[in-house]
């Protein structure tokens, strides 16, 4: 992992799915213009926070204007006294908003359920913390995923990201207990995500022309919530209304 680390993120994002032949063919033609970034190639896991009710995600999914998340991100898996990153992501009016801050994982609940007043974690801690005194989220799903990701070479602020084999589970809700889980989407789908300040560079305006590549909207976690999440709810009703019918004949 770099030393130089980012705590804070105001950008666009945009995701595009892909097949495996046309991130071939835009991993080839990109080559002059990017390069693997000081990460690489890596693992990622993600432990989103909401409340009781899923009162976040649902939001998020009705709210196009405006969007907000908690969670706890690892680069591969951790050990218990490992660095991890608690995020606060934000989105409005098109524009992402990351806030961040490093802790050991063995810090993380104390510090999400308020027992490390005291512990400096500076103004992105306090922000984190207000977060948590009106939500009072705790860990509802992890997301993992397989990552590559490019920086752009005359635009470091330019990073491309290929995320692929996106799994989940709603039970070890801890890092440090794998990254293994369900198949999240499609085994064989590419979501690549350009990420940067401003507007598209020119040459990669013309690469997702060429091979007819459009913007999509898509949460990893909008799509764990409302296609396993809800999925379940409505199985297990339903079979609970198929019990009591045959009960009650």
């Amino acid at each position: 992992m770099s030393s130089t680390i980012q705590y804070c993120f105001e950008r666009y994002e945009k995701k595009y799915f892909l097949t495996p032949l046309q991130q071939t063919f835009l991993l080839e033609k990109m080559q002059p213009f990017i390069k693997a970034d000081d990460y690489g190639k890596y693992s990622l896991g993600n432990i989103y926070y909401d409340t009781s009710d899923w009162r976040l995600i649902r939001a998020s999914l009705e709210n196009t204007g405006y969007k907000e998340k908690l969670r706890v991100r690892s680069y591969g898996v951790p050990e218990e006294n490992g660095r991890v990153f608690v995020e606060l992501k934000k989105k409005y009016a098109g524009v992402v908003y990351k806030r961040r801050i490093t802790t050991d994982l063995s810090q993380v609940e104390p510090f999400l359920c308020g027992q490390m007043k005291d512990h400096c974690f500076g103004q992105i801690g306090r922000e984190i913390e207000w977060f948590q005194h009106i939500y009072h989220t705790y860990p509802r799903v992890f997301i993992g995923y397989d990552r590559i990701a490019f920086a752009g070479i005359d635009d470091p602020m330019l990073r491309i990201t290929f995320d692929t084999h996106m799994r989940w589970r709603n039970t070890d809700l801890d890092l440090s207990r794998g990254d293994d889980g369900n198949q999240l989407i499609s085994s064989d789908a590419v979501l690549m995500e350009i990420k940067l300040p401003g507007v598209c560079p020119l040459w990669l305006s013309r690469l997702l022309s060429e091979i007819q590549a459009f913007p999509i909207s898509f949460s990893k976690y909008g799509i764990c919530y409302r296609e396993h999440i809800l999925e379940n709810k409505r199985t297990e009703i339903e079979k609970t209304l198929k019990k009591e019918a045959h009960r009650c004949a």
